[in-house]
Protein backbone atom coordinates (compact mmCIF):
# COMPACT_ATOMS: atom_id res chain seq x y z
CA UNK A 1 0.00 0.00 0.00
CA UNK A 2 1.59 3.11 -1.05
CA UNK A 3 1.66 6.08 1.42
CA UNK A 4 -1.51 8.76 1.57
CA UNK A 5 -2.04 11.19 -1.36
CA UNK A 6 -3.66 14.55 -0.60
CA UNK A 7 -4.34 17.58 -2.66
CA UNK A 8 -3.75 21.51 -1.87
CA UNK A 9 -6.52 21.96 0.05
CA UNK A 10 -6.30 19.25 2.40
CA UNK A 11 -10.15 17.92 1.57
CA UNK A 12 -9.65 14.78 -0.46
CA UNK A 13 -7.64 12.16 -0.02
CA UNK A 14 -6.02 8.42 -1.13
CA UNK A 15 -4.44 5.79 -0.63
CA UNK A 16 -3.78 4.51 -4.07
CA UNK A 17 -3.15 0.86 -4.63
CA UNK A 18 -0.14 1.76 -6.95
CA UNK A 19 1.71 5.28 -7.72
CA UNK A 20 3.16 4.70 -11.15
CA UNK A 21 5.42 7.88 -12.76
CA UNK A 22 5.11 7.30 -16.63
CA UNK A 23 8.03 9.22 -18.74
CA UNK A 24 6.32 8.92 -22.38
CA UNK A 25 2.79 8.23 -23.46
CA UNK A 26 3.53 4.48 -24.17
CA UNK A 27 4.10 4.28 -20.57
CA UNK A 28 1.09 5.67 -19.50
CA UNK A 29 -1.04 3.25 -21.88
CA UNK A 30 0.93 0.35 -20.24
CA UNK A 31 0.13 1.81 -17.18
CA UNK A 32 -3.76 1.64 -18.29
CA UNK A 33 -3.49 -1.55 -19.51
CA UNK A 34 -1.84 -2.88 -16.42
CA UNK A 35 -4.89 -1.44 -14.34
CA UNK A 36 -7.17 -3.01 -16.54
CA UNK A 37 -5.69 -6.55 -16.04
CA UNK A 38 -5.77 -6.34 -12.50
CA UNK A 39 -9.57 -4.83 -12.37
CA UNK A 40 -8.30 -1.40 -10.88
CA UNK A 41 -9.11 2.36 -11.50
CA UNK A 42 -6.64 4.47 -12.69
CA UNK A 43 -6.64 8.01 -12.64
CA UNK A 44 -3.94 11.34 -13.42
CA UNK A 45 -2.91 13.06 -10.83
CA UNK A 46 -1.32 16.97 -11.27
CA UNK A 47 -0.58 19.46 -8.51
CA UNK A 48 -3.43 18.49 -7.11
CA UNK A 49 -5.48 21.68 -6.89
CA UNK A 50 -8.67 20.71 -7.50
CA UNK A 51 -10.53 20.93 -4.46
CA UNK A 52 -13.17 18.19 -5.82
CA UNK A 53 -12.24 14.46 -5.85
CA UNK A 54 -11.77 14.38 -9.69
CA UNK A 55 -8.58 13.23 -9.31
CA UNK A 56 -8.51 10.71 -6.37
CA UNK A 57 -7.37 7.58 -7.44
CA UNK A 58 -7.64 4.67 -4.71
CA UNK A 59 -6.83 2.37 -7.63
CA UNK A 60 -3.73 2.85 -9.58
CA UNK A 61 -2.77 7.25 -9.64
CA UNK A 62 -0.34 7.99 -12.41
CA UNK A 63 1.63 10.59 -11.16
CA UNK A 64 2.09 12.81 -14.56
CA UNK A 65 5.24 14.80 -13.53
CA UNK A 66 7.59 12.90 -15.60
CA UNK A 67 5.30 13.87 -18.46
CA UNK A 68 5.77 17.50 -18.08
CA UNK A 69 7.73 18.85 -21.62
CA UNK A 70 7.57 20.81 -24.54
CA UNK A 71 7.07 18.91 -27.76
CA UNK A 72 7.06 21.42 -30.43
CA UNK A 73 6.63 25.55 -31.03
CA UNK A 74 5.62 27.00 -34.05
CA UNK A 75 5.92 31.00 -34.06
CA UNK A 76 4.30 31.07 -37.02
CA UNK A 77 0.88 29.87 -36.26
CA UNK A 78 1.01 30.20 -32.42
CA UNK A 79 0.64 26.50 -32.23
CA UNK A 80 2.19 25.01 -29.08
CA UNK A 81 2.16 20.98 -28.09
CA UNK A 82 3.21 20.72 -24.81
CA UNK A 83 3.17 17.24 -22.67
CA UNK A 84 -0.23 17.22 -20.17
CA UNK A 85 2.00 17.51 -16.92
CA UNK A 86 3.64 20.94 -17.33
CA UNK A 87 2.56 22.86 -15.11
CA UNK A 88 1.52 26.29 -15.83
CA UNK A 89 3.78 27.88 -13.84
CA UNK A 90 6.65 26.83 -16.01
CA UNK A 91 5.01 26.76 -19.68
CA UNK A 92 4.28 30.25 -19.41
CA UNK A 93 7.81 31.46 -19.05
CA UNK A 94 8.64 28.95 -22.06
CA UNK A 95 5.95 30.45 -24.30
CA UNK A 96 6.99 33.94 -23.75
CA UNK A 97 11.11 32.64 -24.32
CA UNK A 98 9.58 31.99 -27.53
CA UNK A 99 7.74 35.33 -28.17
CA UNK A 100 4.47 33.83 -27.23
CA UNK A 101 1.58 33.89 -24.66
CA UNK A 102 -1.54 31.65 -23.43
CA UNK A 103 -4.40 34.13 -24.64
CA UNK A 104 -6.41 34.16 -20.96
CA UNK A 105 -5.54 32.72 -17.43
CA UNK A 106 -7.21 32.02 -14.36
CA UNK A 107 -5.94 33.64 -11.26
CA UNK A 108 -3.63 30.87 -10.12
CA UNK A 109 -1.01 28.89 -12.54
CA UNK A 110 -0.24 26.17 -10.14
CA UNK A 111 -2.29 23.71 -11.90
CA UNK A 112 -1.33 21.06 -15.07
CA UNK A 113 -2.12 22.10 -18.04
CA UNK A 114 -4.03 18.86 -18.37
CA UNK A 115 -6.08 19.27 -15.13
CA UNK A 116 -6.34 23.32 -16.12
CA UNK A 117 -8.21 21.99 -19.07
CA UNK A 118 -10.12 19.00 -18.01
CA UNK A 119 -11.48 20.83 -14.98
CA UNK A 120 -12.94 24.53 -16.81
CA UNK A 121 -10.21 26.67 -15.21
CA UNK A 122 -10.81 29.90 -16.68
CA UNK A 123 -10.25 33.85 -16.21
CA UNK A 124 -12.23 36.68 -16.89
CA UNK A 125 -13.22 39.00 -19.99
CA UNK A 126 -15.89 39.03 -22.06
CA UNK A 127 -13.71 38.40 -25.43
CA UNK A 128 -11.52 35.68 -24.07
CA UNK A 129 -12.41 32.29 -22.78
CA UNK A 130 -11.40 29.93 -20.56
CA UNK A 131 -8.33 27.43 -21.30
CA UNK A 132 -9.94 24.76 -22.73
CA UNK A 133 -11.27 27.01 -25.85
CA UNK A 134 -7.56 27.31 -26.63
CA UNK A 135 -7.01 23.99 -27.30
CA UNK A 136 -6.05 22.64 -31.03
CA UNK A 137 -5.35 19.18 -30.06
CA UNK A 138 -5.26 16.59 -27.70
CA UNK A 139 -3.47 13.06 -27.36
CA UNK A 140 -5.01 10.33 -24.54
CA UNK A 141 -4.69 7.10 -24.17
CA UNK A 142 -8.51 5.43 -23.66
CA UNK A 143 -9.27 2.93 -21.81
CA UNK A 144 -8.45 -0.18 -24.02
CA UNK A 145 -4.93 1.32 -23.87
CA UNK A 146 -5.33 2.83 -27.67
CA UNK A 147 -3.21 6.37 -27.92
CA UNK A 148 -5.57 7.93 -29.80
CA UNK A 149 -5.30 11.81 -31.37
CA UNK A 150 -8.14 14.10 -31.75
CA UNK A 151 -8.88 18.00 -32.88
CA UNK A 152 -11.88 19.70 -34.47
CA UNK A 153 -11.36 17.37 -37.83
CA UNK A 154 -10.53 14.04 -36.04
CA UNK A 155 -12.70 12.88 -33.77
CA UNK A 156 -14.50 16.00 -33.35
CA UNK A 157 -16.74 14.73 -30.66
CA UNK A 158 -14.43 13.28 -28.41
CA UNK A 159 -12.53 16.51 -28.92
CA UNK A 160 -15.84 18.56 -27.85
CA UNK A 161 -15.82 16.62 -24.96
CA UNK A 162 -12.33 16.40 -23.87
CA UNK A 163 -11.29 19.75 -23.32
CA UNK A 164 -13.14 20.40 -20.30
CA UNK A 165 -13.62 16.09 -20.11
CA UNK A 166 -12.93 16.17 -16.17
CA UNK A 167 -10.66 13.04 -16.33
CA UNK A 168 -14.09 10.89 -17.68
CA UNK A 169 -12.39 9.63 -21.18
CA UNK A 170 -9.28 8.98 -20.84
CA UNK A 171 -5.74 10.34 -19.75
CA UNK A 172 -4.47 13.17 -21.87
CA UNK A 173 -0.61 13.12 -22.72
CA UNK A 174 0.18 16.11 -24.70
CA UNK A 175 -2.10 19.01 -25.38
CA UNK A 176 -1.56 21.39 -28.83
CA UNK A 177 -2.96 25.02 -27.58
CA UNK A 178 -3.10 27.97 -29.84
CA UNK A 179 -1.34 30.62 -28.80
CA UNK A 180 -1.00 34.43 -29.27
CA UNK A 181 2.18 36.51 -29.57
CA UNK A 182 3.65 37.99 -25.75
CA UNK A 183 1.65 40.69 -24.87
CA UNK A 184 1.40 43.18 -22.07
CA UNK A 185 -0.69 43.93 -19.50
CA UNK A 186 -1.65 47.02 -17.32
CA UNK A 187 -3.31 46.95 -14.23
CA UNK A 188 -5.25 48.97 -11.97
CA UNK A 189 -6.52 47.67 -8.45
CA UNK A 190 -9.02 50.23 -7.62
CA UNK A 191 -11.25 50.20 -4.21
CA UNK A 192 -15.13 50.89 -4.85
CA UNK A 193 -18.22 50.72 -2.58
CA UNK A 194 -19.77 47.78 -2.96
CA UNK A 195 -23.08 49.47 -4.11
CA UNK A 196 -21.51 51.37 -6.98
CA UNK A 197 -19.24 48.30 -8.35
CA UNK A 198 -23.18 46.06 -8.27
CA UNK A 199 -24.52 48.98 -10.40
CA UNK A 200 -21.31 49.28 -12.71
CA UNK A 201 -19.81 45.79 -13.02
CA UNK A 202 -21.89 45.22 -16.15
CA UNK A 203 -20.45 48.17 -17.60
CA UNK A 204 -16.86 47.56 -16.56
CA UNK A 205 -17.27 43.83 -17.47
CA UNK A 206 -18.06 45.14 -20.98
CA UNK A 207 -15.50 48.19 -21.19
CA UNK A 208 -12.15 46.63 -20.25
CA UNK A 209 -10.42 44.01 -21.64
CA UNK A 210 -10.25 41.69 -18.21
CA UNK A 211 -12.66 42.97 -15.21
CA UNK A 212 -13.10 40.99 -11.78
CA UNK A 213 -13.84 42.06 -8.02
CA UNK A 214 -13.34 40.68 -4.55
CA UNK A 215 -15.81 41.81 -2.50
CA UNK A 216 -15.62 40.42 1.73
CA UNK A 217 -19.19 40.04 2.75
CA UNK A 218 -18.97 42.08 6.02
CA UNK A 219 -17.54 45.13 4.26
CA UNK A 220 -18.74 47.78 2.52
CA UNK A 221 -16.21 48.04 -0.11
CA UNK A 222 -14.69 45.83 -3.05
CA UNK A 223 -11.43 45.49 -4.62
CA UNK A 224 -11.80 45.94 -8.66
CA UNK A 225 -9.07 44.77 -11.15
CA UNK A 226 -9.07 46.10 -14.43
CA UNK A 227 -6.23 44.47 -16.96
CA UNK A 228 -6.07 46.61 -20.76
CA UNK A 229 -4.29 44.60 -23.10
CA UNK A 230 -0.60 46.22 -24.65
CA UNK A 231 1.77 45.20 -27.21
CA UNK A 232 4.43 43.30 -26.57
CA UNK A 233 6.95 45.65 -26.43
CA UNK A 234 5.25 47.76 -24.59
CA UNK A 235 7.42 49.07 -21.53
CA UNK A 236 7.33 47.20 -18.54
CA UNK A 237 6.46 49.12 -15.09
CA UNK A 238 6.41 45.65 -12.74
CA UNK A 239 5.45 45.66 -9.09
CA UNK A 240 8.98 46.63 -7.53
CA UNK A 241 10.57 44.17 -4.72
CA UNK A 242 9.39 46.21 -1.40
CA UNK A 243 5.94 46.07 -2.91
CA UNK A 244 5.80 42.31 -3.65
CA UNK A 245 7.59 41.07 -0.35
CA UNK A 246 4.95 43.60 1.73
CA UNK A 247 2.51 42.04 -0.66
CA UNK A 248 3.34 38.74 -0.03
CA UNK A 249 3.64 39.05 3.77
CA UNK A 250 0.10 41.36 3.85
CA UNK A 251 -1.79 38.43 2.26
CA UNK A 252 0.32 35.52 2.99
CA UNK A 253 1.83 35.60 6.63
CA UNK A 254 -0.18 38.36 7.49
CA UNK A 255 -3.94 37.24 6.08
CA UNK A 256 -2.91 33.79 8.08
CA UNK A 257 -2.55 34.95 11.06
CA UNK A 258 -5.49 37.11 11.08
CA UNK A 259 -7.47 33.94 9.89
CA UNK A 260 -6.21 32.09 12.90
CA UNK A 261 -7.10 34.51 15.42
CA UNK A 262 -11.00 34.32 13.44
CA UNK A 263 -10.67 30.85 13.76
CA UNK A 264 -10.34 30.98 17.22
CA UNK A 265 -12.48 34.05 18.03
CA UNK A 266 -15.40 33.98 15.81
CA UNK A 267 -17.23 37.02 16.99
CA UNK A 268 -13.85 38.85 15.39
CA UNK A 269 -14.17 37.94 11.84
CA UNK A 270 -16.37 40.90 10.68
CA UNK A 271 -14.33 43.39 11.65
CA UNK A 272 -10.64 41.69 10.37
CA UNK A 273 -13.03 41.39 7.23
CA UNK A 274 -13.43 45.12 6.90
CA UNK A 275 -9.17 45.47 7.46
CA UNK A 276 -8.39 43.31 5.00
CA UNK A 277 -10.73 45.13 2.38
CA UNK A 278 -9.03 48.72 3.88
CA UNK A 279 -5.96 47.02 3.18
CA UNK A 280 -6.12 45.92 -0.32
CA UNK A 281 -4.30 49.02 -2.14
CA UNK A 282 -5.09 50.76 -4.93
CA UNK A 283 -2.03 50.68 -7.14
CA UNK A 284 -1.05 50.29 -11.23
CA UNK A 285 1.72 48.14 -12.93
CA UNK A 286 2.33 47.22 -16.12
CA UNK A 287 3.75 43.38 -16.49
CA UNK A 288 4.36 40.41 -19.18
CA UNK A 289 0.60 39.03 -19.20
CA UNK A 290 1.07 36.10 -16.96
CA UNK A 291 3.23 37.83 -14.41
CA UNK A 292 -0.75 40.23 -13.56
CA UNK A 293 -2.84 37.50 -14.58
CA UNK A 294 -1.68 34.78 -11.75
CA UNK A 295 -1.59 35.69 -8.10
CA UNK A 296 0.06 33.99 -5.01
CA UNK A 297 -2.02 32.61 -3.06
CA UNK A 298 -0.40 30.89 0.40
CA UNK A 299 -3.24 30.98 2.77
CA UNK A 300 -4.82 27.49 2.51
CA UNK A 301 -8.22 27.79 1.91
CA UNK A 302 -11.44 25.71 0.62
CA UNK A 303 -13.43 27.03 -2.44
CA UNK A 304 -16.74 26.76 -4.69
CA UNK A 305 -17.78 28.20 -7.93
CA UNK A 306 -20.81 28.57 -9.96
CA UNK A 307 -21.32 30.52 -13.33
CA UNK A 308 -24.89 32.17 -13.78
CA UNK A 309 -26.11 33.95 -16.60
CA UNK A 310 -24.00 37.27 -16.22
CA UNK A 311 -27.58 39.51 -16.25
CA UNK A 312 -28.42 37.70 -13.09
CA UNK A 313 -25.34 38.61 -11.39
CA UNK A 314 -26.26 41.70 -9.37
CA UNK A 315 -29.12 39.80 -8.06
CA UNK A 316 -27.44 36.40 -7.19
CA UNK A 317 -24.78 38.83 -5.09
CA UNK A 318 -27.50 40.68 -3.18
CA UNK A 319 -29.10 37.11 -2.21
CA UNK A 320 -25.94 35.48 -0.88
CA UNK A 321 -25.17 39.14 1.43
CA UNK A 322 -28.71 38.67 2.48
CA UNK A 323 -28.41 34.94 3.57
CA UNK A 324 -24.88 35.92 5.19
CA UNK A 325 -26.66 38.68 7.34
CA UNK A 326 -29.59 37.11 8.13
CA UNK A 327 -27.70 33.83 9.35
CA UNK A 328 -24.83 35.76 11.10
CA UNK A 329 -22.67 33.71 8.99
CA UNK A 330 -18.75 34.38 9.65
CA UNK A 331 -16.74 34.52 6.09
CA UNK A 332 -13.04 35.47 6.66
CA UNK A 333 -12.16 35.08 2.67
CA UNK A 334 -13.66 37.38 -0.10
CA UNK A 335 -16.44 36.23 -3.10
CA UNK A 336 -14.63 36.75 -6.24
CA UNK A 337 -16.42 37.73 -9.10
CA UNK A 338 -15.49 37.02 -12.81
CA UNK A 339 -16.95 37.24 -16.44
CA UNK A 340 -16.60 34.91 -19.81
CA UNK A 341 -17.97 34.96 -23.12
CA UNK A 342 -20.14 31.84 -24.38
CA UNK A 343 -18.54 28.63 -25.55
CA UNK A 344 -19.17 25.71 -27.16
CA UNK A 345 -17.37 22.81 -25.33
CA UNK A 346 -20.02 20.31 -24.22
CA UNK A 347 -19.27 20.52 -20.43
CA UNK A 348 -17.62 23.76 -19.88
CA UNK A 349 -19.64 25.73 -17.39
CA UNK A 350 -19.80 28.82 -19.69
CA UNK A 351 -21.58 26.71 -22.59
CA UNK A 352 -23.78 28.75 -24.86
CA UNK A 353 -23.96 31.52 -22.52
CA UNK A 354 -21.83 34.22 -21.23
CA UNK A 355 -21.55 33.98 -17.74
CA UNK A 356 -20.49 35.51 -14.42
CA UNK A 357 -18.40 33.16 -12.17
CA UNK A 358 -19.02 33.65 -8.33
CA UNK A 359 -16.50 32.28 -6.32
CA UNK A 360 -17.11 31.35 -3.13
CA UNK A 361 -14.13 30.41 -0.05
CA UNK A 362 -13.65 30.01 3.42
CA UNK A 363 -10.13 29.64 5.34
CA UNK A 364 -9.78 25.60 5.61
CA UNK A 365 -9.48 26.01 9.49
CA UNK A 366 -13.24 27.31 9.81
CA UNK A 367 -16.84 25.32 9.16
CA UNK A 368 -17.69 26.10 5.46
CA UNK A 369 -20.61 23.86 5.05
CA UNK A 370 -23.32 25.80 6.06
CA UNK A 371 -22.51 28.78 3.94
CA UNK A 372 -21.36 26.72 1.12
CA UNK A 373 -24.78 24.80 1.10
CA UNK A 374 -26.39 28.38 0.87
CA UNK A 375 -24.04 29.57 -2.08
CA UNK A 376 -24.99 26.61 -3.97
CA UNK A 377 -28.67 26.81 -3.33
CA UNK A 378 -28.88 30.55 -4.36
CA UNK A 379 -26.38 30.24 -7.66
CA UNK A 380 -27.93 26.84 -8.30
CA UNK A 381 -31.36 28.78 -8.66
CA UNK A 382 -30.36 31.53 -11.25
CA UNK A 383 -28.97 27.95 -13.02
CA UNK A 384 -25.49 27.93 -11.54
CA UNK A 385 -23.64 25.28 -13.08
CA UNK A 386 -20.50 24.12 -10.29
CA UNK A 387 -17.38 24.62 -11.22
CA UNK A 388 -15.74 20.91 -12.22
CA UNK A 389 -12.90 21.33 -9.68
CA UNK A 390 -14.68 23.53 -6.77
CA UNK A 391 -16.79 21.76 -4.63
CA UNK A 392 -20.20 21.75 -4.77
CA UNK A 393 -22.52 18.61 -3.32
CA UNK A 394 -24.50 18.30 -6.67
CA UNK A 395 -25.23 15.09 -8.86
CA UNK A 396 -26.04 13.41 -12.68
CA UNK A 397 -29.99 14.54 -12.07
CA UNK A 398 -29.48 17.92 -11.03
CA UNK A 399 -26.70 18.64 -13.32
CA UNK A 400 -27.99 17.46 -16.28
CA UNK A 401 -30.64 20.07 -16.95
CA UNK A 402 -27.87 23.07 -16.98
CA UNK A 403 -25.97 21.59 -20.07
CA UNK A 404 -27.83 20.97 -23.40
CA UNK A 405 -25.45 18.41 -24.17
CA UNK A 406 -24.84 16.57 -20.78
CA UNK A 407 -26.27 13.42 -22.34
CA UNK A 408 -24.15 13.14 -25.80
CA UNK A 409 -20.77 13.57 -23.19
CA UNK A 410 -22.68 10.33 -20.70
CA UNK A 411 -22.98 8.42 -24.31
CA UNK A 412 -19.84 9.61 -25.10
CA UNK A 413 -17.95 8.21 -22.04
CA UNK A 414 -20.11 5.24 -21.80
CA UNK A 415 -18.59 3.65 -25.27
CA UNK A 416 -15.15 4.72 -24.70
CA UNK A 417 -15.27 3.53 -20.98
CA UNK A 418 -18.06 1.73 -20.42
CA UNK A 419 -16.14 -0.13 -17.56
CA UNK A 420 -15.50 2.84 -15.51
CA UNK A 421 -11.79 2.67 -15.90
CA UNK A 422 -11.30 5.96 -15.75
CA UNK A 423 -14.18 6.80 -13.11
CA UNK A 424 -14.27 7.40 -9.13
CA UNK A 425 -16.57 8.59 -6.41
CA UNK A 426 -16.68 12.03 -7.44
CA UNK A 427 -17.33 10.94 -11.24
CA UNK A 428 -19.68 8.15 -10.51
CA UNK A 429 -21.89 11.35 -8.38
CA UNK A 430 -21.39 13.91 -11.34
CA UNK A 431 -22.23 11.64 -14.34
CA UNK A 432 -23.53 8.66 -13.00
CA UNK A 433 -21.32 5.16 -12.94
CA UNK A 434 -20.71 3.68 -16.25
CA UNK A 435 -22.54 1.01 -17.67
CA UNK A 436 -20.33 -1.81 -17.09
CA UNK A 437 -18.56 -0.53 -14.10
CA UNK A 438 -18.82 -2.71 -11.15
Amino acid sequence: MSSVWRNWAGNEQASPVRVERPTDPAEAAAAVKGAVRDGLRVKAVGSGHSFTGAAVAPGVQLDMSGLAGLVSVDRGTGLVTVEAGMPLWQLNPVLAAHGLAMENLGDIDRQTISGAISTGTHGSGLRYGGIATQVRGLEMVLADGSLVTCSATERPDLFAAARVGIGALGILTKVTLQCVPSFVLHARDTGMPVAETLERMQELADGNDHFEFFWFPHSDRTLTRRFRRLPGDSPLKPIGDFARRLDERVSGTGFEALNRIGTRFPALIPGITRFAARAMSAREWTDLSHRVFASVRDVRFLEGEFAIPRERAQEALREIKRWIDANDERVSFPLEVRFAPADDVWLSTAHERESCYIAFHQYHRMPHERYFRACEDILGSFGGRPHWGKMHTLGAEQLRPRYARFDDFVALRDRVDPAGVFGNAYLDRVLGAAPEAE
